[in-house]
């Protein structure tokens, strides 16, 4: 099944290992939902930012160090994984800040093995208000520095 092989990528994007990175995955009109932001994200690019800083605040991994998102020192890991069709919803743990977030990776892939839609949902609200302020940190830093 095609979903699995993209889910083998990313995988190898999460540990740091896939030549070409997230141009490897992404469409190039991929949407990016956020449990934090209103309004969808579309593009390659914004959605590349996103995953940048989410890897560098869920997974407490600066991004030159590959997608972050292995197990890591804030204990970021995949606890459940759903596979169907065009679809995988990966539920993750991490500890922010001392608090248990809870959430879920919800990514479409398209024909061509491309993820044309990438949405994040998180729980408790605790959890959203850690991963606003320090994604909202982690986004302002790669816009000064990019």
């Amino acid at each position: 099944m095609l979903i699995d092989e993209v889910m083998a990528k990313w995988e190898s994007y999460l540990h740091g290992d896939l030549p070409g990175g997230l141009d490897e995955l992404l469409h190039e009109d991929c949407v990016f939902l956020s449990p934090i932001v209103f309004t969808p994200q579309v593009g390659r690019e914004v959605t590349k930012m996103y995953l940048a800083a989410a890897g560098m605040t869920l997974a407490g991994k600066p991004k030159d160090e590959g997608g972050g998102h292995g197990e890591s020192s804030t204990g970021f890991r995949y606890v459940k994984r759903i596979v169907d069709g065009d679809h995988a919803v990966l539920e993750f743990e991490t500890t922010m800040s001392g608090i248990l977030v809870n959430g879920i990776d919800m990514i479409t892939v398209d024909a061509d093995g491309k993820i044309i839609e990438f949405k994040v949902m998180i729980r408790p609200l605790k959890a959203i208000n850690v991963v606003h302020e320090q994604m909202r940190a982690a986004l302002e830093a790669s816009a000064n520095h990019g």
